[in-house]
């Protein structure tokens, strides 16, 4: 497969002419992080498993999310369960946003969600023993929404206006960022923390002047309801991350592999099948066709799937915002979930085979 590079401001080297170079930045930045190279990784699961006929466990809990189309293609295609076969039971749960993906997690019900890279290094700020195993996308998933008719014209004439936002995901981090970079604070606005659905419900009946939104629901509303995007910035968004709790990842590791093996896999077959994953798409989150092909536009997936020195740069931005916000206790708590965020063997050990 080949990886291109994404048309943003930030300066990224190619996967097929730097994966060394992207690699040893990301250890020196990491500080050689254990458990990166060692203990949990693919390379302890090539001796368990399948290789003898059995595997290390009897179920597979995994989460799928319409922000998260490579989860919609290994469901719709069924790559675990044939990858897995009788001896494994896959039960899929839905995730309705990045925080619901840290509470499955958090609470055990399940082995890998989906989340934004903002909010697995928030629950890992906060003590949820997560690791970041693949990197399935990186989107232009959320912008500031404000209704057709607004007079709101830039992110500064928001000053005293109420916003809706989901408090622990990309959007809520993409807002506080789009408000610093206007001269203003989260207490020169009043954020309502709604769910990203009621969040869209509510800006289109008027209850909140601006939404920070999240794809599909985003583009569904601009398509449906004539909404429109105030501001857009890439920069301020973080990636598409799978994480699996750290007991998973001790316990069955073949498993873990199995499922990046079948996410690479799905990367490959989205793109080369661009239209039936905007069906796929469209089909799961109950929105037109050509909504769904405007949220595929939106997302590249033509990335470096292994969690390195391109993700870390975005989240030591997103870091200090995690503290001033109060959403974390210290820069010692993000600086040590930095450095133990990552496990990028199962990703660089993938097959699609």
């Amino acid at each position: 497969m080949t990886f291109r590079t994404s048309p943003t401001t930030r300066t990224r080297a190619s996967w097929a002419g730097g994966l060394a170079l992207a690699a040893a930045s990301a250890l020196l930045l990491t500080g050689c992080v254990a458990g990166e190279d060692a203990g949990t990784g693919s390379a302890d699961a090539a001796g368990t498993g399948a290789s003898d006929g059995e595997w290390s466990t009897d179920t597979l809990d995994i989460d799928f999310a319409t922000y998260n189309p490579l989860s919609l293609v290994v469901k719709d295609q069924g790559y675990l369960e044939d990858a897995l076969g009788d001896d494994v039971t896959v039960n899929w749960t839905q995730s309705a946003g990045s925080n619901k993906a840290n509470e499955l997690l958090r609470a055990g019900a399940v082995d890998v969600g989906s989340t934004a890279g903002s909010a697995a290094l928030l629950a890992r700020s906060n003590g949820s023993p997560i690791k970041t195993i693949d990197v399935y996308s990186q989107p232009e998933w959320s912008a500031l929404v404000v209704p057709g008719d607004s007079t709101v014209t830039d992110v500064a004439d928001l000053r005293g206006k109420t916003i809706a936002a989901t408090t622990g995901t990309d959007p809520y981090f993409f807002l506080l960022q789009a408000l610093d970079q206007a001269g203003l604070s989260a207490s020169d606005v009043t954020i309502q923390n709604l769910q990203h659905a009621d969040g869209r419900a509510a800006l289109e009946n008027g209850s909140v002047d601006a939404w920070s939104g999240l794809d599909p629901i985003m583009a569904a509303s601009e398509a449906e309801s004539g909404t429109k995007l105030l501001y857009r910035n890439v920069d301020f968004l973080s990636y598409g991350f799978l994480n699996a709790t750290e007991s998973f990842l001790e316990a069955s590791p073949d498993v873990a592999q199995v499922v990046v093996d079948s996410y690479e896999k799905a990367r490959a077959w989205a793109l080369e099948n661009p239209d039936e994953t905007a069906a796929i798409l469209a089909k799961a989150a109950a929105i037109d066709p050509a909504v769904a092909t405007t949220v595929i536009d939106r997302t590249h997936l033509d990335i470096d799937p292994a969690p390195g020195a391109d993700q870390r740069a975005v989240l030591d931005t997103v870091g200090p915002i995690l503290v001033e916000s109060g959403d974390v206790p210290s820069q010692d708590d993000v600086d040590a979930a930095l450095d133990s965020l990552f496990d990028d063997s199962y990703a660089k050990a993938a097959s699609t085979s």
